[in-house]
């Protein structure tokens, strides 16, 4: 296995190569990887190509739940085609509930975080992600905090969200709607047309206030549909939401 270390933190846990037929043109290294978040560490998932030289870089943000087989499968695919993408767990649960942690996690500490990601992603012995402008991915309500650090950060090249709720914010520092007008990175929204927890309405409204961003709705699927691992799977829009993905983080962050 390859290794190194930044900020006292491997940067990889015994990489594993993989090639995965008809899911793009890199072999990928990929494993569990905690990442240094202050004085202490937050769980994390490493997956970028098995190549040298500095790729576009992805950070994850998952929902309340955390890293699962679903936040780890996306990541590989990413990898295949060229990205290298780092899903951070934000939230420190201890014995709490999942749902009662995320409304616990305060908005400027999302912020924090998420910089001391990025501190981590321009460590010296980070020799494979190029950090001009990184993008950011969020799952569910992780794109509540991928939209607020895309908001407040020049470094931040772009953004993504896949049915990350709009509204039922309103006692949160931060309200995703408000921002919605004054986001300079370019934003892609990934919705389902029958979605039983997010209101469609909500999502013509995002479209209409950030004008320059692509909000998509897929008709026929529900909320989950890209997780492979869920019941609301549908192959079809997910590859091709997949795909989405890759076209527009390699056109909006440096090659």
């Amino acid at each position: 296995p390859r290794s190194s270390t930044a900020n006292g933190c491997p940067t990889s846990l015994s990489p594993t190569v993989a090639v995965l037929p008809h899911e793009g043109t890199y072999s990928v290294m990929y494993g569990s990887l905690p990442v240094s978040v202050g004085t202490s560490y937050r769980p994390g998932y490493l997956a970028r190509p098995d190549k040298s030289g500095r790729f576009p870089v992805v950070v994850m943000v998952p929902d309340y739940d955390g890293l699962g087989a679903h936040e780890k499968h996306l990541a590989r695919r990413l990898a295949r085609r060229g990205l290298a993408v780092i899903a951070v767990d934000l939230y420190d649960r201890g014995e709490r509930d999942p749902l009662a942690a995320y409304h616990d996690f305060d908005d400027a500490e999302a912020i924090r975080v998420l910089d001391e990601v990025y501190e981590y992603l321009c460590s010296d012995d980070i020799d494979w992600a190029n950090t001009a402008k990184i993008g950011v991915l969020g799952l569910e309500v992780g794109g509540r905090f991928a939209l607020i650090q895309a908001a407040h950060r020049p470094w931040i090249g772009s953004a993504a969200v896949a049915y990350t709720p709009l509204t039922g914010d309103e006692t949160r520092r931060h309200q995703v709607a408000e921002m919605l007008a004054h986001l300079a990175p370019p934003v892609l929204g990934l919705y389902a047309a029958d979605d039983e927890l997010i209101d469609v309405d909500t999502v013509d409204e995002a479209q209409s206030r950030n004008a320059s961003g692509s909000w998509l709705l897929y008709e026929g699927v529900g909320h989950g549909f890209l997780d492979d691992s869920g019941p609301a799977y549908e192959q079809g829009s997910a590859e091709d939401a997949i795909q989405r993905l890759v076209d527009f983080f390699r056109a909006t962050l440096p090659s």
